[in-house]
């Protein structure tokens, strides 16, 4: 498992050894959740994807693919933000020279 901003990646392993021991009774879930330090809903989801994929395949959503016009919106909107950090620190900057001397 690895922490990931706030969040816990739990590796393929993991998700198909907890998938195992929900489909032996799927009526302990809650249980099962609980004693592998997972959220009920999570282990849901994953038991869900394994069974729609048939056992096969990954047990994550794939990640999404970007048009080019939202990269390029994602991309305006965080340089924006960067402009305006830069902008604050040069007042800040200023701010403490002039009160140093």
């Amino acid at each position: 498992m690895k922490k990931k901003a706030g969040r816990t990646a739990y590796t393929d392993e993991f998700r198909r050894e907890a998938v195992r021991l929900v489909e032996r009774d799927p009526t302990q879930l809650k249980r099962i959740a609980r004693d592998l330090g997972v959220a009920a809903a999570s282990l849901r989801t994953w038991w869900q994807r394994a069974q729609q994929a048939g056992g096969e395949g990954p047990l994550v959503r794939p990640a999404r693919v970007l048009t080019l016009e939202e990269e390029n919106r994602r991309l305006r909107r965080e340089n924006e933000r960067l402009q305006e950090e830069r902008d604050i620190l040069k007042k800040a900057t200023a701010f403490f020279a002039k009160e140093s001397r």
